[in-house]
């Protein structure tokens, strides 16, 4: 089967759970992973399949999390996707390697620049991700997320720091301004492939400068 095939099967199930959301992880943000995986993927080498429908269903914990009221990891998700993927016909072989994209893909090693132990379907599923989290659609996303989850606009009493290495903090940023810095404005470099470093190169360029006449007009 080819890769839209799959989709095909998976997407009334997948379109059904994400109806709701209102956090930017939609559908549309799925799709646009998926997008990016597969340029990705075209550039880098990797499984198109692995890559496509792990970028598909990435954010399942998401969803998870909302019904929930509470942090779920991606690993929470597995038994989920399992299910979902058990409706096709991909092999045993494919489903893991699905699942463990899926898993790891919130896991980062940013002191090395690289996670090199990974395979290559999961570091782009990671940088297809993070590249839907720069840009215009990033700026969009951000502050839809910290609308969602009633994380302040910004709180100017509350000094910026820009430390090397950024830890997830599960929603718990003290404003959406606070992580443009603390995250997405080190993504670019961050980045495990070069053609996503290229790619986000020009978006965080962009960033840079809407939050900087952002703070001007606040300020």
């Amino acid at each position: 089967m080819k890769l839209e095939e799959y989709i095909s099967i998976l997407k009334p199930e997948v379109e059904k759970m994400f109806e709701f959301d209102k956090s930017g992880h939609d559908t549309s943000h799925l799709k646009r992973t998926m997008h990016n995986a597969l340029l990705l993927q075209k550039h880098v080498g990797g499984d198109e399949i692995i890559v496509g429908i792990a970028a598909y269903l990435h954010d399942v914990h998401r969803i998870m999390q909302q019904h929930l009221g509470r942090y779920v990891s991606p690993k929470e998700s597995l038994p989920t996707i399992e299910k979902m993927l058990a409706k096709t016909n991909l092999t045993k072989e494919q489903t893991n390697q699905i699942l463990h994209c899926i898993e790891m893909h919130e896991v980062y090693n940013w002191h090395d620049q690289t996670n090199k132990e990974e395979n290559i379907e999961t570091l782009i599923l990671q940088d297809a991700d993070n590249l839907d989290a720069i840009g215009a659609v990033g700026v969009i996303r951000a502050f839809n997320y910290g609308a969602a989850n009633n994380i302040p606009f910004f709180d100017e009493k509350i000094p910026i720091k820009t430390a090397d290495d950024y830890q997830e903090k599960h929603g718990n940023e003290e404003s959406t301004i606070h992580h443009f810095y603390h995250k997405l404005f080190k993504l670019g470099k961050n980045m495990n492939t070069k053609y996503a470093k290229h790619i986000a190169k020009k978006r965080i360029k962009f960033m840079k400068k809407f939050v900087k006449q952002l703070l001007n007009e606040l300020y």
